[in-house]
C-alpha cells in the first residue's frame, strides 16, 4: 500500500496498479497519460506527445476543448441527472438541436456507442414486425464481415473476430453476414425473406480503415430502398467530421434510414450516443420499451450541443479533408522509399498504413512503441496495420511535424 500514499505515482507504478487490480481486457501501449490539451497529451513524467488516436475518434475537437469543458462545468453545478422519470429543461433543446443538425425527425439518446447499436437493432426489428409484417422473431439484419459495432453479447454474435467471440456464447440469432464492399452478395441477401435492415460502417475502422469502393454506399442504400430494407449507418467512429465531411455517408450524398452516433458527439468529455431516424420508424418505440437511466441526461445533452457547435464553428470537417490529403500524399511518397510500409489508405483524418509484415508479427506494435519514444502515440489494429487519427484541430504545420516523426521512426526502425 506504500505506493498509494505517495503524492505522485510513477508510470511504472501506475501500470502495475492496473495490472494487479484491473481486469486484463485491454493491452495498452506502455504510456501513462496525465494531461491533454488540443492535439497533445502528457505522461506522468511530463513528456509531451502528439495524440494520433484521438481516443478512437472520440476527441475530434481536441483534448479538453475550453468551450466544451466550460459547458460541462456550468451544467454540472446546476443539474446532472433526473432520469427520464421526469422532464428536464435541457433534453428537448438538445433533441431539437441534434435532429436539425443532422436532418432527422427524431432522436433516441443513449450513452455509449454499443448502446446506440443495440438501440438501432431493437428499433429496426420492431419496425419490421409492426410496419412491414415480418413474422415475430423472424427478422434478420444483414451485417458485414470484419465489422466492429461494439462488444455486447448481441454485437459479438455477428462478429467474425474470434478474440471477441470465443467462449462468450451462446450467441444471439437473427444476423446474416456478407462480405464488405460486395454489392452482389448484399443484393443476394436482400432478396431473402424477413430482412429488416442492413447495418454497415461507411468505413471499417477497426478492420484497418478499410475504405469501400466509390459508389458502394450509395448503391447499397439504393438496393435497401428497392427491397424495402432499412439502411442503418454506424457512424460512431466515422461521423462528426472525422472523414472530411460531417458524416462519411455525405461523401456519397447518402441519407441513412437510421444513423448511429457516439464518441465525438460529446468531444470525448462525457459518454453520449444517439440514434436518429424519421417519425414513422421511431414511432414504434413506446414507453417502457427501451431506455437508460443516464440516456438524455442534462449534463450530456449540454455537452453534446457544445461539442457539435465546435465542429461547425471551427470548420473541422474542412480541416480534416485538407489535412488528410496532405497526410496521404506524404505517406505515399514515403512508401516509394520504404520497404516497411506498403500501403496508406483512408479519408479525411481517418487513415492507416499497412506494414509489410504478417498480421501475427509484432512489427506494427514495435513501431508504435518506437513512435511513442519519439513523441507520437498511435496503436496497431489487426496485427500489421497502424491507425493514424489525430484530433481535427491539428494545424498543417503540426501535421508535417508528425509526418516527419513517422517517417524518421520507420526509416530508423530495426525489426
Amino acid at each position: 500500500m506504500a505506493t498509494l500514499t505517495k503524492s505522485k505515482l510513477t508510470s511504472q507504478e501506475t501500470m502495475q496498479l492496473e495490472d494487479k487490480h484491473g481486469a486484463h481486457n485491454y493491452h495498452p501501449l506502455p504510456v501513462v497519460l496525465a494531461k491533454g490539451e488540443g492535439v497533445f497529451v502528457w505522461d506522468i513524467e511530463g513528456k509531451k506527445y502528439y495524440d494520433f488516436l484521438s481516443a478512437y475518434s472520440a476527441v475530434n475537437q481536441g483534448h479538453c476543448h475550453p468551450k466544451i469543458i466550460n459547458t460541462l462545468k456550468e451544467q454540472a453545478e446546476i443539474l446532472t441527472l433526473t432520469s427520464r422519470a421526469f422532464f428536464n429543461n435541457v433534453l428537448g433543446v438538445y433533441e431539437k438541436f441534434v435532429t436539425e443538425y443532422f436532418g432527422f425527425d427524431k432522436v433516441l439518446p443513449m450513452n455509449t456507442g454499443a448502446e446506440g447499436v443495440e438501440t438501432a437493432i431493437k428499433i429496426s426489428r420492431k419496425y419490421a414486425y409492426e410496419k412491414r409484417g415480418i413474422p415475430e422473431n423472424e427478422a434478420k439484419i444483414i451485417v458485414c464481415e470484419n465489422n466492429f459495432h461494439g462488444r455486447t453479447t448481441t454485437v459479438i454474435s455477428f462478429s467474425n473476430d474470434e478474440d471477441a467471440r470465443k467462449s462468450f456464447g451462446p450467441y444471439t440469432p437473427g444476423f446474416v453476414s456478407v462480405p464488405y464492399n460486395d454489392l452482389e452478395a448484399l443484393e443476394a441477401q436482400l432478396k431473402e425473406e424477413n430482412i429488416a435492415g442492413f447495418l454497415v460502417e461507411p468505413i471499417q475502422g477497426e478492420a484497418g480503415v478499410f475504405v469501400p469502393d466509390e459508389g458502394y454506399l450509395s448503391k447499397a442504400a439504393a438496393l435497401c430502398k428497392k427491397y424495402g430494407v432499412l439502411f442503418i449507418a454506424d457512424e460512431i467512429q466515422t461521423g462528426i467530421a472525422r472523414t472530411g465531411k460531417l458524416l462519411a455517408c455525405d461523401h456519397e450524398n447518402v441519407k441513412p434510414d437510421m444513423l448511429i452516433l457516439g464518441k465525438a458527439i460529446s468531444g470525448g468529455v462525457y459518454p453520449v450516443s444517439a440514434v436518429l431516424t424519421n417519425n414513422e420508424i421511431m414511432g414504434v418505440i413506446k414507453p417502457g420499451q427501451h431506455g437508460s437511466t443516464f440516456g438524455g441526461n442534462p449534463l450530456g445533452s449540454k455537452v453534446a450541443i457544445a461539442a457539435l457547435e465546435v465542429v461547425k464553428e471551427e470548420n473541422l470537417a474542412e480541416n480534416a479533408e485538407r489535412l488528410g490529403v496532405i497526410f496521404r500524399d506524404r505517406m505515399n511518397k514515403f512508401i516509394e522509399s520504404s520497404d516497411l510500409v506498403k500501403l496508406v489508405r483512408g479519408k479525411g483524418l481517418l487513415n492507416a498504413v499497412v506494414i509489410n509484415d504478417t498480421p501475427d508479427s509484432s512489427t506494427a506494435w514495435d513501431i508504435c512503441v518506437a513512435l511513442k519514444d519519439n513523441g507520437l502515440l498511435a496503436k496497431p489494429t489487426h496485427g500489421n496495420i497502424i491507425r493514424f487519427a489525430p484530433p481535427l484541430v491539428m494545424t498543417e504545420e503540426q501535421l508535417h511535424e508528425c509526418c516527419d516523426i513517422i517517417e524518421k521512426t520507420i526509416t530508423n526502425f530495426k525489426k
